[in-house]
C-alpha cells in the first residue's frame, strides 16, 4: 500500500479529471488538515502520523454529523456524511465486531478482569493492540458486554 499523502494526491487528481468538486473538496480539506499539522511541528509527517490525522478528521466529522442531525440539520449532515466517507476511503479498513471479540476476551482473560470495575485495565491493554483498527467507542462497548 503506498503512503497515505501519495494517495491522496492521486485522488485529487482523479476527482479534478471527473471534475468532481465535492470529492475534490473533501480531499482538499483532509490535505490541509495534514500540511497545517506539518507546518505547526515543522516537520514531514509518517504514514502513521498522517493516519492519526485522517482518524482524527473522521472523529471530527461523526461528531459533527450526530450534533447536525439533532439539531434538525439534515442537509448540513449529509455534506459531512459525504466527507467522512471519502476520509474513511483512505484509511486501514476496521474490524468487525466478530474479529474483535476474541481480540477483546483475550485481554480480559490476560487481566484477569471479571467486572466492569475493571474495566480500564482492560482498555490499557487492548487499545494499543487494535489502535486505528476499531472505534474506541465499539471496543469500549465490547469490553463493558463482555464484563457485565
Amino acid at each position: 500500500m503506498s503512503n497515505p499523502k501519495q494517495q491522496l494526491q492521486e485522488a485529487l487528481k482523479d476527482a479534478m479529471k471527473a471534475k468532481n468538486r465535492e470529492r475534490r473538496n473533501a480531499i482538499r480539506l483532509l490535505q490541509s488538515a495534514i500540511k497545517q499539522v506539518e507546518i505547526d511541528e515543522r516537520k514531514t509527517l509518517n504514514d502513521e502520523a498522517v493516519l492519526d490525522i485522517l482518524r482524527r478528521e473522521a472523529k471530527k466529522r461523526r461528531e459533527t454529523i450526530s450534533e447536525l442531525e439533532s439539531a434538525g440539520r439534515p442537509e448540513e449532515a449529509a455534506s459531512e456524511r459525504f466527507e467522512l466517507a471519502v476520509t474513511e476511503e483512505f484509511l486501514p479498513q476496521q474490524l468487525t465486531e466478530k474479529e474483535l471479540r476474541p481480540i477483546v476476551e483475550e485481554a480480559i482473560a490476560e487481566v484477569g478482569a471479571t467486572s466492569t470495575k475493571e474495566l480500564g485495565q482492560v482498555m490499557a491493554v487492548v487499545m494499543p493492540r487494535l489502535r486505528g483498527l476499531a472505534d474506541g467507542k465499539a471496543i469500549n462497548a465490547l469490553v463493558r458486554e463482555l464484563l457485565s
